[in-house]
């Protein structure tokens, strides 16, 4: 993709006009030095990523939280550095999604959200992603039983969605346990595996676009009055995928400056 000049990269207004329209985009991380001078600016220091970043996206998955929980002052520090209107989601850790495999976790699931519950209280998270191994095939009685976890069903309890990655699991009987406990289905896109377009949550919905490469113009026009559409009632949270070049976050980019442009002309 053609290094884009850092000129043409938008302020914090065309971020924060997207989240108010309730979407939420961003890529899978952003310490990427390899991300100069196309997207972080020549210079910018990688303790300022975050600050930048989040001025011209809306939105972070954090994959940091697969291997390890942040500490309270990692997410005191993530919040200082960030935009009111930005907003973290966070990869469940693999002992939940791996280890376990969604089996006997009401403690693992309550120290998670308990350990994200500084974001929550400050407005700023997103969803916390439950994303299983491709091996494991679906299993009805164990989804349902991780979904009755008191943490997932307490008042304030965080917005929450599975990625899906056997196609076993794209069934009406999933979706609908999904959709009793107002768990979204990920819409993932990779280049082994297409998630049905399915929306079993009210509140929310969650895409990861990890096809390799960047998507043409054409697509991102798509992607803008697709999921514009959709966040007329719902948050909508959107996930490039993060590689060694800034082809998923100028992707980013450019899918919220079209948003905050229709947004204009409403």
């Amino acid at each position: 993709m053609p290094r884009t000049p850092q000129a043409a990269l938008p302020s914090s207004e065309t971020a924060a006009t997207a989240a108010s329209a309730r979407i939420f985009a961003g890529t899978s991380g952003w310490a990427y030095p390899t991300w100069k001078p196309a997207f972080y600016p020549e210079g910018t220091p990688a303790k300022r990523f975050l600050d930048f970043y989040s001025t011209q996206l809306s939105s972070v998955e954090v994959n940091y939280t697969f291997r390890a929980l942040p500490t309270a002052a990692m997410l005191e520090g993530w919040l200082a550095a960030t935009t009111d209107f930005f907003r973290f989601s966070f990869k469940a850790p693999q002992r939940i999604t791996h280890i376990k495999r969604l089996a006997n976790c009401e403690s693992d699931v309550a120290f998670l959200v308990s350990t994200l519950e500084p974001v929550r209280q400050a407005g700023n998270l997103g969803i916390i992603l439950f994303q299983l191994p491709p091996n494991m095939k679906a299993d009805a009685a164990r989804l349902s039983a991780f979904l009755a976890a008191p943490a997932l069903n307490d008042p304030g309890a965080p917005p929450i969605a599975f990625e899906f990655r056997h196609e076993s699991w794209f069934t009406d009987e999933i979706y609908s346990i999904l959709r009793a406990h107002s768990a979204a289905l990920c819409i993932a896109e990779s280049d082994d595996l297409a998630t049905p377009e399915v929306h079993t949550a009210t509140t929310h919905t969650s895409f990861r676009l990890r096809r390799t490469g960047a998507y043409s113009p054409a697509e991102i026009k798509e992607f803008v009055a697709r999921f514009t559409a959709l966040a007329s009632d719902r948050d909508v949270y959107i996930y490039f995928k993060h590689e060694d070049e800034p082809s998923g976050a100028l992707n980013a980019v450019s899918f919220l400056a079209g948003v905050a442009a229709e947004a204009g002309h409403r």
